[in-house]
């Protein structure tokens, strides 16, 4: 892949360090960056990766031609309008999640993507940046657990708020809880329950910790039901400082012949490093260390930006992502501190 030229849209986010170094592992070569003004993450960005030259002007990156895909990690709300001036400038897009915050955005990248034929893919990291998720779905691909029923997603995050922008707070900014945070736990139970479809159930949102930002949502919780199987979600803002980590992520996939849990972050059982999986089945009550499974997505973006091809993620799949995420925070009912809707 040395010959797939990148650029950088947007470094609002720290999820751009992965998402750019993923692909840089690849040996692609990126050949500049640009952000609006000069949001916390560009020290981290400019230590990380020196070498990358920032330019002053966005239009200097989406008028090379030798620029194959462009990476977003804008403001939320900003997101889908980045991705769509770069597809129509003839770019392949991976962004940050969300990858848009209203279904105006999602209808026009859904139009953008049919005219222009370009990739507009979302780095779900909680998946494709997570070991343990790749070794989940080499076992369930293998049957260890029989058909898939349910999954029980659990997104908690610390909130860190000294490191927060102000867009942090603004939930027009962000997008809500359900459709940034949960995002990818939507992402999951699409994934390993092999729905193409699905309608939320149920949805809330609160506001039980922080009264004093009403623009911030620190907690959601989703039912969803898909055409193969059922799913729980659980995202928040609590997670304490005593955790070692941003947050004890954790999913459990329900099969018909067994259990896999995984411990994405963190065991608070003790056990040291990231990526623990348990796997139940009729023979198996074991243990996996998963940190050494592959991360294929970086490999197969690159592969289906060369050869327009829908092997890291289908883009139905990325469009249902978001549209289920924003219709759960569209439709959540509102708890605690939240003003209500007018």
């Amino acid at each position: 892949m040395h010959d797939l030229k990148l650029a950088v849209i947007g470094v609002d986010h720290r999820h751009i360090y992965g998402q750019l170094a993923g692909m840089l592992a690849l040996g692609c070569v990126c050949k500049g960056w640009w952000t609006e003004g000069d949001p916390q993450p560009v020290d981290g960005f400019v230590e990380r990766f020196p070498h990358i030259p920032r330019v002053a002007d966005r239009k200097t990156l989406l008028d090379d031609p030798e620029i194959d895909l462009v990476l977003i990690a804008d403001v939320p709300v900003r997101r889908a309008e980045r991705a769509i001036e770069a597809m129509r400038s003839g770019k392949d897009v991976m962004t940050d999640k969300p990858g848009c915050t209203t279904l105006s955005q999602l209808e026009e990248i859904r139009r953008t993507v049919a005219e222009t034929g370009r990739i507009w893919s979302i780095d779900f990291s909680e998946r494709f940046e997570v070991p343990a998720v790749t070794r989940a779905a080499e076992l369930v691909e293998q049957g260890a657990i029989g058909k898939v029923v349910q999954t029980a997603g659990f997104g908690p995050h610390r909130l860190n708020r000294h490191t927060r922008p102000d867009w942090f707070f603004d939930s027009q900014q962000y997008g809500g809880i359900l459709c940034d945070i949960a995002s990818h736990q939507i992402d999951q139970f699409l994934f390993f329950t092999g729905s193409s479809d699905a309608e939320i159930v149920s949805a809330s949102i609160g506001n039980f910790a922080n009264p004093e930002d009403p623009g911030l949502e620190d907690f959601g919780e989703i039912v969803v039901r898909g055409d193969k199987g059922r799913g729980y979600i659980r995202v928040d803002w609590y997670t304490p400082d005593g955790l070692p980590t941003w947050g004890d992520g954790r999913l459990t996939i329900l099969g018909t012949e067994g259990t896999i849990e995984l411990r994405k972050y963190v065991d608070i059982a003790g056990r040291p490093g990231t990526d623990h999986l348990f796997l139940v089945n009729g023979t198996r009550c074991e243990y996996i260390d998963a940190s050494d499974a592959p991360l294929p997505y970086f490999q197969n973006l690159a592969s289906d930006v060369k050869n327009r091809t829908g092997t890291a993620m289908p883009q139905t799949h990325c469009f249902k992502v978001m549209e289920l995420a924003i219709r759960a925070q569209n439709d959540a009912v509102r708890l605690g501190a939240l003003p209500l809707q007018s």
